[in-house]
C-alpha cells in the first residue's frame, strides 16, 4: 500500500445492505465523492462534490471502527467468567437437550461451517467510486484486511484491473435514466460469475429496453442479472407490483429487488 494514495470521501457508515446478494446484512458503507454522471433518479447528489481527502490508512481505521462485533460466534460466559459447558446452556437458556442421534439427515443440511458468523462485509460505493485513480487500491486492501468487499460502479467506466476478489455490483444504465448512452459494453466481458449486472428501471419502456439487453447479451449465462424499480419517490411511475407481474408473465431469469432502505429510512444520508 503506498502511504500517499488518497482518496476524497462524501461518508462512511454502517447500515444494512439495501440490495444486491448480500441485502439485509449488516455492512459499512465507504461513500466516494463524485460521479461524471448525472442520472435523472440519483438519490445521492450530495455526493456529486465536497468529501474529505483520507489515506487509504484513514480509510482502513475509519472502517475497523464502523465494525460492529459479531453476537452470536463466541459461546454465553458464565456468572464466574467460564463458558458453559455442553448441554448447560447460557444465560437465562436453562439446560438445552442433546439433539436424537438417530435422526435422517436432512437433504437441506449444509455443512457445518457454512453456519458460522460471514465475514464483514464493506461496500465501496458513490457517486462512481472508479472516477477517482486511487479507488482500486483501496478495494484491493480492504480484501487483504480479509473483508468481503462489494463495488457498486454505473458501468459507465472500465472496470477491468478490479482485485478479482470483489464482488462487482454494475449498473446498466436504462433510457429512463437519461444515461443511456454512458454505458460501456466492453465492461461485459470483464464480469466473474460473481458480479451482477442491475437494472433501475422507470416504467415500461426501460423494462422492455432491460428484456431485450438480457436476452441480447444472454446475460442470466453470464452473472445474476437484478430489476429494480426506481426508488425516488418523485419520480415513481413503476410500481413493484407491476414489474413482478411483467417477470412472471415473461419468465424472465432475474431477480427482482425492491430497495430495502429506502422502505426502511427513505433517503436519509447515511443510511
Amino acid at each position: 500500500m503506498e502511504p500517499d494514495l488518497t482518496l476524497r470521501i462524501t461518508e462512511i457508515f454502517y447500515s444494512l445492505q439495501g440490495e444486491s446478494r448480500t441485502i439485509g446484512y449488516p455492512t459499512t458503507f465507504i461513500r466516494l465523492t463524485g460521479c461524471p454522471l448525472r442520472c435523472r433518479y440519483c438519490d445521492t447528489p450530495y455526493a456529486f462534490q465536497g468529501g474529505r481527502r483520507m489515506s487509504l490508512a484513514e480509510v482502513l481505521a475509519a472502517v475497523r471502527v464502523h465494525q460492529r462485533p459479531c453476537r452470536g460466534d463466541s459461546p454465553v460466559a458464565t456468572a464466574s467468567g467460564d463458558a458453559p459447558a455442553p448441554g448447560q446452556g447460557g444465560a437465562g437458556q436453562g439446560d438445552l437437550p442433546a439433539p436424537p442421534s438417530d435422526l435422517p439427515p436432512s437433504p437441506f443440511a449444509l455443512p457445518a461451517a457454512r453456519f458460522g458468523p460471514p465475514p464483514p462485509f464493506v461496500t465501496v460505493t458513490g457517486g462512481e467510486p472508479l472516477a477517482q485513480p486511487a479507488c482500486r487500491e483501496l478495494l484491493r486492501a480492504l480484501c487483504d484486511a480479509g473483508y468481503r468487499v462489494s463495488l457498486e460502479t454505473s458501468g459507465a467506466l472500465d472496470i477491468s484491473g478490479v482485485d478479482e476478489r470483489v464482488e462487482i455490483v454494475m449498473d446498466m444504465k436504462t433510457p429512463g435514466s437519461g444515461e443511456v448512452e454512458r454505458n460501456r459494453y466492453r465492461n461485459l466481458s470483464e464480469l466473474a460469475a460473481t458480479s451482477q449486472v442491475k437494472f433501475v428501471l422507470c416504467d415500461r419502456r426501460d423494462y422492455e429496453w432491460a428484456r431485450t439487453r438480457l436476452q441480447e447479451w444472454n446475460l442470466a449465462s453470464r452473472c445474476e442479472v437484478l430489476f429494480l424499480p426506481v426508488g425516488n419517490p418523485a419520480l415513481d411511475t413503476l410500481s413493484p407490483r407491476a414489474l413482478a407481474d411483467w417477470i412472471l408473465a415473461d419468465g424472465l431469469p432475474v431477480r427482482m429487488q425492491i430497495q430495502l432502505h429506502k422502505v426502511l429510512w427513505g433517503d436519509e444520508a447515511g443510511r
